[in-house]
């Protein structure tokens, strides 16, 4: 079963800082990343900038249509005209049969603010009180939202490219 986790950080730099962490955890086999991003938000900043970490992209990899769009829906929908925002409610829809529904949406951009960052990790086989440990000054805050492997294999089918 995978897991989709967002670990807030309190710093711009701290999701960046934690891939190098996620090389050697899994290096350990303390988890299996199968993908992962990251948004960074400096303090003076409007948005966040956003990544898709290629080097920790494992075979079960999503499309950067998924991170896209769950970026989309967190930290821009605000921004989106009538057109657009309508095409990705119904794509958004399609969120929620996978576990990321309003409740996540919103629990992450309320967290998610200028002068902190976040690491966004669809993984298998993690040992999270580990994982936790080994970020960083330890100020890493967990957010998650479970995957089962049919919810896995939904979100695959909706973000296939």
């Amino acid at each position: 079963m995978a897991t989709l986790t967002v670990w807030k950080f309190d710093t711009p730099a701290g999701a960046e800082a934690a891939e190098r962490v996620l090389l050697d955890l899994q290096k350990q086999e303390l988890i299996r990343v199968l993908d992962a991003a990251v948004a960074t938000w400096p303090e003076d900043a409007k948005k966040p900038r956003t990544k898709q970490l290629h080097d920790l992209v494992g075979a079960g990899a999503l499309s950067g249509m998924f991170w896209g769009m769950l970026f989309g829906l967190i930290f821009l929908m605000p921004l989106f005209g009538a057109a657009i925002g309508a095409a990705a409610g119904a794509l958004g829809g399609k969120m929620v049969d996978v576990g990321i529904d309003d409740d996540f949406i919103e629990s992450v951009k309320s967290q998610v603010t200028p002068g902190t960052s976040a690491l966004f990790l669809l993984s298998q086989d993690a040992v999270v009180e580990r994982v936790k440990e080994a970020f960083p000054g330890g100020h890493a805050q967990l957010i998650q939202s479970n995957l089962d492997s049919e919810q896995e294999a939904k979100l695959r089918e909706v973000f296939t490219e």
